[in-house]
């Protein structure tokens, strides 16, 4: 069963809440239902429109962990090897938007791009997975991000964390959905309508499941977390003005405009 989770502000009461989708309305339920519950939901409120909400991004992870160079074709157009075990980086909370927020572009740096990806929500606390677990059981649902980096920065750094940081670098949304099989779903990354980036999460050199036990013998992934697993080929130029989409098979298209003007530190 697939269950579309969003979270929301409500335009008339100023409330944010969590709920499900279903047609052109949402239904409200608890935080702890959508982190503990993996059934059917029970609504908590009387359904509303769809055209009276306002989509955030749909879970306000206390981590987001990245996959660097997960696709070969995008190792080999940044002119990187492929890793022998994942490349993890990670990125703030404060990075992360929802669908239609403005993702802003630092003065500190002259080429910021995008990166569609696959999104991975946690559902329950993660920690040190034996070979007898399913990685599986641990996931809520499947939904978009954009791993926003300014790669003039991250050639000048050698390292990740100032280049994928900045405040809006992490869209997220525009909905989590359960029940998918995350092996062989396609990633698209739209800018202005043209197509950027176009792959499927089956070419990924280290795919979910494995994802999720080598990261839990790392660090504990708590509920709410994110994995964003990786991009394929196509990372380009984002300008100020574009519109960029990224939309991953049976889960939806995340949608931001880009706007400039933002201050940062140089150096």
């Amino acid at each position: 069963m697939n269950i579309k989770y969003c979270r929301y502000l409500e335009r008339a009461s100023g409330e944010t809440r969590h709920g499900f989708i279903e047609g052109d309305a949402v239904s409200p339920i608890s935080p702890a239902h959508l982190i503990a519950n993996s059934s059917a939901p029970v609504a908590e409120g009387d359904p509303i429109s769809l055209d009276q909400i306002e989509l955030l991004a749909p879970i306000a992870p206390s981590k987001i962990v990245c996959v660097g160079r997960n696709y070969q074709d995008h190792a080999a157009e940044l002119g990187n090897p492929m890793p022998d075990a994942p490349l993890l980086f990670l990125k703030p909370p404060s990075s992360v938007i929802g669908h239609q927020t403005a993702i802003e572009l630092p003065q500190a740096s002259a080429r910021v791009e995008h990166e569609g990806e696959l999104g991975v929500v946690i559902r329950r606390r993660t920690h040190r997975l034996s070979d007898s677990e399913n990685p599986l059981d641990y996931v809520l649902g499947y939904t978009c991000v954009n791993d926003v980096t300014a790669r003039d920065l991250q050639r000048l750094d050698v390292q990740f964390t100032r280049a994928k940081s900045f405040d809006t670098f992490c869209p997220i949304g525009p909905y989590i959905v359960t029940g998918l099989d995350p092996f062989d779903l396609q990633v698209e990354t739209r800018v202005n309508g043209g197509v950027r980036q176009r792959g499927r999460t089956a070419a990924m050199a280290f795919p979910v499941s494995y994802l999720i036990r080598y990261i839990s013998h790392i660090m504990t992934l708590e509920p709410g977390d994110v994995i964003s697993t990786g991009t394929p080929a196509g990372v380009g130029p984002l300008l100020d003005g574009d519109e960029v989409e990224v939309e991953v098979e049976h889960v939806g298209t995340l949608r931001n405009p880009v706007r400039a003007g933002i201050s940062g530190a140089s150096a």
